[in-house]
């Protein structure tokens, strides 16, 4: 059985992180190991951090020395991990019982390098808002438009991932990135289509900032991917109207 390793960034998720790593510690897919990257300056929430982590030794915490955001702390647990796949968790999303071993299954089977699930959009008491269904990526145009791999449903083998081709520094859309850069050095993202993950919607998180996101929208596009500046607006313009119609 091939170790997994949870990569969890966390920062001022209090509420939920209780949740989020029990549904990370409690996988029917035993063997794992959980690396919660702590970003957050103000340390009062390590000590409640430090209280989960000593109900299981598969934890462990990296203390980031300055505040580094989500994109780089997932880095820096890439880098602090051992295991043969890498599987990424935010601090307020939860999976399924099953989740690590159907999907670790369906990779071994098929010798795949990158898998996503399909998934569900929750509010913060759970209520289910709607749902993403997965699908195949295996060219760069056919995720340009929009973005529809959801993070916490993404394994991926650590092997694949190296200076090149890493989280960059961005406030959001930095798994967009990751994964363009994937496809476009060749790479297929394979979809398995069964509803694995909870991916809550929270009012205060800087997913939820429009500014923020188009800002970071036209950064995909014309810093990473080398885009015109005509070329980025394009692209921008349809990511934007296909985030509302996914509304």
């Amino acid at each position: 059985m091939d170790l997994v390793s949870v990569i969890i960034p966390y920062y001022n998720k209090k509420k939920f992180i209780n949740k989020t790593i029990n549904s990370a510690v409690n996988q029917s897919y035993k063997h794992i190991e959980i690396v919660i990257v702590y970003d957050d300056e103000n340390i009062d929430d390590l000590k409640f951090i430090n209280e989960i982590k000593k109900k299981d030794k598969r934890i462990v915490i990296i203390q980031n020395q300055k505040k580094e955001g989500a994109g780089n702390s997932r880095n820096i647990g890439i880098s602090n991990s051992n295991g043969k796949y890498i599987a990424f968790l935010d601090a307020d999303d939860t999976w399924e019982k099953n989740k690590l071993e159907k999907q670790i299954k369906f990779m071994d089977t098929n010798n795949l390098d990158i898998s996503h699930t399909s998934y569900y959009i929750v509010d913060e008491k759970n209520t289910i808002l709607g749902k993403r269904f997965a699908k195949n990526f295996f060219l760069l145009k056919e995720l340009l438009k929009s973005c529809d791999i959801g993070l916490s449903t993404v394994v991926i083998k650590k092997e694949i991932i190296n200076d090149e081709i890493k989280f960059p520094v961005l406030k959001t859309k930095e798994d967009f990135v990751l994964w363009l850069k994937l496809l476009e050095n060749g790479k297929k993202i394979y979809a398995f289509n069964e509803y694995l993950t909870f991916w809550t919607k929270s009012k205060h998180s800087l997913s939820s900032s429009t500014y923020q996101k188009i800002l970071d929208g036209f950064r995909v596009y014309h810093k990473y991917m080398n885009f015109n500046f005509f070329k980025s607006l394009y692209f921008l313009f349809c990511l934007s109207i296909n985030f509302i119609l996914k509304k």
